[in-house]
């Protein structure tokens, strides 16, 4: 059975960078499951996946606007220090603290802090970055009425209600 739209996918794979950091990968888990064509991952690795069958392997590169964008400097702010409650003497660069923002809370990343001053980045942590996967498809099949409802697999390597 080939990848296309509303297939169960079952894969593994390693996300690396273009230095080749390991990112994120599958190893020693079950593997990743998502539903082909619902935006349940980024669209250039959905569009990569289409046609592919069980048992392929592939290396794909995904460039940043078709993964988690590209860095938008109107997300990356400066925010005086006194505004967080209590645990300002406890923040740190490369930390992650949740804000509120005129789209509701986010989670920002801590990027630098000067004196009483701290820079906050809302951009996605993958956001500009080239990603190199490496993938091995385990299983295709036909997804059920109820997850296509939910819009994500149940059971191994899925969503458990």
């Amino acid at each position: 059975m080939k990848i296309g739209a509303n297939k169960v996918v079952h894969m593994h794979y390693k996300l690396t960078n273009d230095k080749g950091k390991v990112l994120d990968n599958s190893e020693g888990q079950e593997p990743l499951a998502y539903i082909q064509g619902l935006g349940n991952i980024i669209s250039g690795l959905e569009k990569e996946m289409e046609g592919k069958k069980a048992g392929d392997k592939l290396s794909v590169s995904i460039a940043p606007k078709d993964g988690y964008g590209e860095i938008k400097a109107e997300l990356i702010q400066i925010v005086p220090k006194s505004g967080f409650e209590g645990g300002e003497n406890e923040l740190q660069a490369g930390m992650q603290v949740q804000v509120d923002t005129n789209e509701g809370v986010q989670v920002a990343n801590v990027t630098k802090i000067d004196g009483k001053d701290v820079t906050l980045d809302l951009n996605h942590p993958l956001a500009g970055i080239q990603l190199n996967f490496d993938i091995e498809i385990m299983e295709v099949r036909d997804s059920t009425t109820e997850e296509l409802e939910h819009k994500h697999v149940h059971g191994p390597g899925g969503h458990h209600h």
